[in-house]
């Protein structure tokens, strides 16, 4: 088994994914300390896009965050995958990669979303296969990240917290969690979103996705084109309480709002967790 990863040796303080429609404004922040890309938007040979590989020569930390590992698919995950991500890893200096504990294909065919897994001990056994699998392969550690799902599996064997716990110290991956997956799920479940937090090892986090979402058809989607809600503050506030302020990243992926809501919700994000701010 590879080593443990540090949660400690990934990023710090407040930061924000890193999109091509908001290049500019990203490179403006003067106390950005990281940002995170999405690994399959970064060609793997030749240097990084232009605004993306400013800030690497700056010192601003980039984390690739993948999103088509499949790291929950019964298939062993693909080679070339993970040969995508490792190289990415090593374009922009990264300390550590993130993906999903998610299925997106089986039989050979793309879903083109990730989807959930049910939380059975057989599903725990295929996401600790994978991800030892591509941890063999990455020059870097590797943090995984729970999804919002708008439904359970009917055989599910384990709630969220003893499935990802299992998951975790069988892989010795840390964990990137995503609060507003976390208001989400209990949303969506009617169940208590401080419950999971209390049960989850914190300690193992390396940092935590923010981002807005909306009510729709009697749920709630998480979208990340909708503003941050106040539950989801409030989540960052229960987080930084239990554990140390881990670093906090804001996600938006459309519907960009003006570069003065963007700066307002970075500067609330800080000080909610007691960061400075980026802006």
């Amino acid at each position: 088994m590879t080593a443990p990863a540090d949660p400690g040796a990934g990023p710090a303080g407040v930061g924000i994914g890193w999109r091509p429609e908001i290049a500019g404004f990203v490179a403006g922040l003067p106390g950005l300390r990281f940002v995170e890309v999405v690994a399959e938007a970064v060609a793997p040979h030749g240097p990084p896009p232009a605004g993306l590989a400013e800030l690497v020569e700056r010192g601003v930390t980039v984390v690739p965050h993948g999103v088509r590992l499949s790291l929950g698919g019964a298939e062993p995950v693909d080679a070339a995958r993970v040969a995508h991500l490792a190289r990415v890893a090593d374009l922009v200096r990264a300390p550590l990669v993130s993906e999903h504990i998610a299925f997106v294909r089986a039989g050979g065919l793309e879903a083109g979303h990730l989807l959930p897994l049910p939380r059975s001990r057989e599903a725990v056994a295929a996401v600790v296969a994978n991800v030892r699998r591509a941890r063999a392969e990455l020059p870097v550690p590797l943090a995984l990240e729970p999804i919002a799902a708008l439904f359970d599996w009917p055989d599910d064997e384990l709630d969220e917290a003893d499935f990802l716990t299992e998951i975790l110290d069988a892989t010795d991956a840390t964990l990137l969690l995503d609060v507003a997956n976390v208001h989400a799920n209990a949303r969506n479940r009617g169940a208590d979103p401080l419950d999971l937090l209390d049960r989850l090892p914190l300690e193992r986090v390396s940092y935590v996705h923010v981002a807005g979402g909306a009510e729709q058809g009697g749920f709630y989607h998480d979208t990340h084109t909708d503003p941050v809600p106040p539950e989801v503050f409030d989540l960052i506030r229960e987080l930084c309480a239990r554990h140390r302020p881990p670093a906090l990243l804001l996600e938006r992926d459309g519907h960009w709002p003006p570069a003065s809501t963007l700066r307002a919700e970075l500067d609330a994000i800080a000080a909610v967790s007691g960061y400075p701010v980026v802006t």
